[in-house]
């Protein structure tokens, strides 16, 4: 089955169009996939059990014939019928994850189990959304993939950490003893619109606190650094991730290597909301990484990707789309 889509570029391309199944679809990334793979001319089922995901970020997408919504938890097996499945379901900040630990490992663990049985009896293609986290608080700078990493797995993100850990063992086992078409993405710090506003993540925290004038809260001195990628940019590591020949398994690092310590950000935040707020300092969260940075030379390599919206360009969009919730807030608020 064919069908026609208009492109960015105002040009009509014929595209074979695919059965794909995004779980966590209602996310802050998978939202973007949604979006994204409906604009190349895709059918698209959208999972998600709204534990972290939300409704309005695929309010949009709804009128679409194309897109279809399942409210699903994978812990449990799904039957349907996909060419393609991106399994992006799990709470990934410490905010969520923490709040329910034993569901959070299981959501990695059993989902995954769940959605490649899909994939095997279907014949699909899977990617799992794996994490920078399966590196722990590294002890090599920036991460490779050949990295076994350094993780505590008995501590308080271990449910995170360690569920991701496994998820990517059973991929591998998977492709080994079924020859199944598999897809590991080592995904990092991601930022954008349509990030949760109370996820509890660096990004987010320090544009809501710049926003509402209230003192920035960097966790222990400020120096620990992280990269920070552009949802887009990431959504097409993904996209090439998935279209790569069988071989190109992964993982693979996806993420933008340009580093900034927490300070930093905390200071282009505060130009960019041209905030008066002050930062203040608090205890480092237990076993909180100290550097975290990607080697993405294989991403290069076997994908052609390089992340292509630098955090000058990114983070104003993102206080733009926050800005807008806290003023759509008000409003409802003299409203209500």
């Amino acid at each position: 089955m064919t069908s026609q889509r208009h492109t960015g570029s105002g040009r009509i391309n014929e595209v074979l169009r695919k059965r794909i199944l995004v779980t966590g679809g209602a996310g802050f990334i998978g939202s973007h996939l949604c979006e994204r793979l409906l604009a190349e001319g895709h059918d698209v089922l959208c999972l998600d059990n709204f534990y972290t995901g939300r409704k309005a970020n695929i309010a949009h997408l709804v009128a679409d014939p194309y897109f279809e919504i399942l409210r699903h938890d994978i812990c449990f097996p799904l039957y349907v019928e996909v060419d393609e499945i991106y399994n992006l379901a799990c709470p990934a900040s410490p905010v969520h994850y923490q709040r329910d630990p034993v569901q959070t490992t299981k959501t990695s663990v059993h989902g995954a189990i769940n959605m490649l049985g899909l994939a095997k009896r279907t014949g699909a293609r899977i990617l799992q959304a794996s994490t920078s986290e399966v590196y722990g608080d590294p002890e090599r700078h920036p991460q490779t993939e050949g990295y076994w990493g350094h993780v505590n797995p008995i501590g308080k993100r271990s449910c995170y950490d360690e569920g991701k850990r496994c998820a990517e063992t059973l991929f591998l086992d998977y492709r080994r003893q079924y020859g199944l078409p598999i897809k590991v993405a080592r995904i990092f710090n991601t930022y954008g619109p349509r990030m949760h506003p109370f996820d509890g993540r660096v990004v987010s925290n320090f544009i809501m606190q710049a926003l509402q004038g209230r003192d920035i809260t960097l966790y222990g001195s400020g120096q620990q650094t992280r990269s920070f990628c552009y949802v887009d940019d990431l959504v097409d590591g993904l996209m090439r991730l998935m279209a790569a020949a069988d071989d190109v398994t992964g993982p693979v690092n996806l993420g933008n290597p340009a580093e900034f310590t927490i300070a930093e950000l905390a200071g282009q935040v505060i130009d960019h909301t041209g905030s008066a707020s002050r930062c203040v300092t608090g205890p480092l969260p237990e076993n909180d990484p100290r550097r975290r940075c990607p080697d993405i030379s294989l991403a290069r390599k076997t994908l052609g990707w390089v992340p292509q919206t630098d955090l000058a360009v990114g983070l104003p969009r993102t206080v733009d789309y926050f800005r807008s919730l806290i003023q759509q807030a008000a409003v409802n608020d003299t409203a209500g």
